[in-house]
């Protein structure tokens, strides 16, 4: 009998050790702004989204034990860079994501790639992530600064807005906005008669409001975001310009830019997202849940990003059972994506995750049927007409593939 009982008590010793050597841990970072005036678009919600994410997966049941930290980069480089650095060396951070702020994003691309550790940006817009800043280790998840100009900017063109006037964010961001918006705005034959850069972030914006109706554009092109495209529609709104004549083109409107606004301001803004509640079954299903974890609010797209992107990196660790930087990355770019949210795409060699865009159109108080009933969709942009072609981007991957 002791010599049976030693078998067994050896064999449950075996199986637990294969059981022990069978799980992944994995060590995910959201850097965001928690504070600021990108706050509403990601925070505290981005990191209620990679919680869903790790529980929807069902990470624990399959292996995989997923540890999530967050922090707060003020909408600093320096402040964003140090976290990662602290993160990746002496934390045991394997992926960081989010990181809206281009500046902040660019800088956290190089360290990540400087340590070699995993990126999957929701937050940032700069195209420049998956053009000369591409790197090995970065997915750039959502959105960026092409998808937004060839949705919003092609849009206002073609509906006769054929001279503009920018309002531009200071930084990476809101120069890579102007950038990307001029070029398609020039393909669809219009004009850029000025530019004024704005502070970031910003609070008055009445003199540069001054200086783009003096311009007589058709549409001033708002390259900023958040709190700052809040503000200059509100100031807009209170100068007459828009019941003068002039069109403002919200190049970066999120939904809870919209919820702040209210439908009365807001109405009839044209805008470009990668993703909504209310588009279909399953975002709504999804988003309910959110709402109920994140005091009734509504995800954004990042937020939605966020959730997207962590699924697909729990999938392939589990395929890899790994989470070697090299095998996760070749894995996630191999692996069609299937999520929810986003439906089906794929990430490609420059890191740009593919998928459709909606051109939506801001409701009057008196078509919307609830708090967060926001947008009607005017048309779906194939993920090939979004975003900017694979050899056009000058990112260093492409040309050694």
């Amino acid at each position: 009998m002791k010599l049976k009982s030693l078998l067994v008590a050896c064999a449950i010793a075996a199986l637990s050790a294969g059981a022990a050597q069978a799980q992944v841990s994995v060590k995910i970072g959201v850097l965001n702004d928690r504070s600021g005036l990108y706050a509403d678009i990601s925070g505290e919600g981005s990191v209620i989204a990679a919680r869903m994410a790790a529980e929807d997966f069902k990470a624990k049941e399959k292996g995989i034990n997923v540890e999530i930290v967050s922090a707060d980069h003020q909408n600093k480089p320096d402040v964003g860079s140090n976290i990662a650095r602290q993160w990746y060396d002496n934390e045991g951070v394997d992926v960081i994501m989010d990181v809206p702020t281009s500046s902040v994003a660019l800088a956290v691309n190089q360290i990540t790639k400087d340590k070699n550790k995993i990126f999957i940006n929701s937050g940032a817009a700069s195209s420049d992530l998956t053009g000369p800043q591409c790197t090995p280790n970065t997915v750039h998840w959502t959105y960026d600064t092409v998808m937004l100009a060839n949705g919003t900017g092609g849009a206002m063109v073609k509906a006769g807005g054929d001279t503009w006037f920018f309002l531009t964010a200071d930084y990476a961001f809101g120069h890579a906005l102007e950038r990307d918006t001029t070029a398609v705005v020039v393909k669809n034959g219009g004009k850029v008669l000025g530019s004024v850069k704005t502070p970031f972030p910003g609070q008055d914006f009445s003199s540069f409001l001054l200086q783009a109706q003096a311009s007589k554009a058709k549409v001033i092109g708002l390259a900023n975001a958040g709190g700052d495209t809040i503000n200059s529609i509100k100031q807009a709104g209170e100068f007459g310009i828009t019941q003068a004549g002039q069109k403002l083109a919200g190049l970066l409107v999120f939904s809870s830019d919209v919820k702040a606004l209210g439908l009365q301001t807001a109405q009839g803004l044209v805008l470009t997202e990668s993703f909504y509640w209310d588009l279909n079954d399953q975002t709504r299903e999804f988003s309910k849940r959110f709402a109920a974890r994140n005091n009734g609010k509504m995800p954004t797209m990042v937020q939605a990003g966020v959730y997207a992107g962590l699924l697909h990196y729990l999938k392939a660790v589990e395929a890899t059972k790994s989470k070697d930087t090299a095998t996760i990355m070749a894995k996630m770019k191999e692996m069609p994506t299937d999520d929810p949210l986003f439906g089906k795409g794929t990430i490609r060699v420059d890191g740009r995750k593919m998928h459709d865009a909606y051109l939506f159109e801001v409701k009057k108080p008196s078509e919307s049927k609830g708090e967060w009933d926001l947008y009607k969709l005017i048309s779906t942009i194939p993920a090939e007409q979004a975003f900017r072609p694979l050899d056009q981007g000058n990112c260093p991957l492409v040309k050694k593939s």
